[in-house]
């Protein structure tokens, strides 16, 4: 065989191997990282199977039946939800410093991954896009993504894509869905009590709802309720009159009535009157950074319209 021949088998050989290299690493950044800009345009609809209980999620080009955009969740129920899960949500570009250095820290002095420190951006990648396992390469990937996600996708369509896909208990996924199941009302009509409950229910949804399902509220529950509702007091989601009202209401379960059955006169499980309970929950520590921005002052670092405040 003559050394043309060699050479241009040799030559034909490095191009296949540099060409399945390329397709390679293509197929495999396609796969670990997939495209979240497609969110901006796309609606995400969660596929329960009640056999299983497993879930998956499908992207579609129309919003799916039960979607509910956010101006159609009142203002009170999102601020609980914020302040719940991501105080910084209208501050930070993807990731918050200041939670993820308190996260290494717990991890470091338990010896295993712990605590999240997820946004809100970083679940909606997870729910969407990625696995829950846990493990560094997956917290890597969704930090990644989440950057990009804020990158190409308004703050506003984020927080609605998690509004609609959060669980919020067993075969139970989006706002509406929760609403209806646990006030038997719109996400519009929710209160900020009520919004403070869906929010505890949040981090473990079949766990955490075992207050509604004994018809009683646990101590953790109702410790969680009033640390959410004074955050939203701090962050002007609500007034301090209606701190006070919230601190000493019932849910309509516990009353074992109908729903908007809610005030009573004294706290939940305790025969402390509203001021006690209020300045019980005003020692509790704060967050280690400023309040959330209120809502009418939010502006959205990609809005549709460069400068529009966010709208919620």
């Amino acid at each position: 065989m003559s050394f043309g021949r060699v050479a241009f088998i040799f030559s034909m050989i490095i191009v296949a191997g540099t060409a399945f290299l390329v397709w390679s690493g293509y197929d495999f950044l396609t796969q670990e990282f997939p495209d979240v800009s497609v969110l901006r345009n796309q609606y995400p609809v969660v596929e329960y199977h009640s056999t299983d209980k497993t879930s998956q999620i499908k992207l579609q080009p129309a919003p799916p039946t039960g979607w509910v955009g956010l101006e159609s969740v009142s203002k009170t129920a999102v601020g609980a939800i914020i302040v719940s899960e991501d105080w910084a949500f209208f501050q930070h570009k993807g990731y918050d410093p200041n939670q993820i250095r308190e996260a290494i820290k717990d991890d470091w002095e338990l010896g295993k991954l712990h605590r999240g420190a997820s946004t809100i951006t970083q679940q909606v990648v997870k729910n969407v896009f990625l696995d829950n396992d846990k493990n560094l390469w997956r917290k890597a990937k969704e930090l990644v993504l989440a950057v990009r996600l804020e990158n190409s996708v308004p703050k506003k369509k984020i927080l609605e894509t998690y509004l609609n896909v959060a669980e919020w208990g067993d075969g139970i996924y989006g706002i509406n869905a929760a609403s209806q199941h646990y006030f038997k009302k719109a996400p519009s009509e929710l209160t900020a009590r009520e919004g403070a409950f869906l929010a505890m229910l949040l981090p473990s949804p079949k766990r955490y709802n075992q207050s509604f399902k004994s018809r009683q509220m646990s101590e953790y529950a109702n410790k969680t309720v009033k640390s959410i509702l004074t955050k939203m007091e701090s962050a002007k989601y609500i007034t301090e009159e209606q701190l006070k009202e919230d601190l000493n209401a019932r849910y309509w379960f516990e009353n074992e009535g109908v729903p908007g059955s809610t005030t009573i006169t004294e706290e939940v499980g305790t025969s402390a009157p509203a001021e006690t309970a209020t300045e019980e929950i005003q020692t509790q520590k704060k967050p280690p950074f400023p309040p959330p921005v209120p809502p009418e002052d939010a502006v959205d670092p990609h809005p549709e319209t460069p400068g529009a405040p966010v709208s919620l």
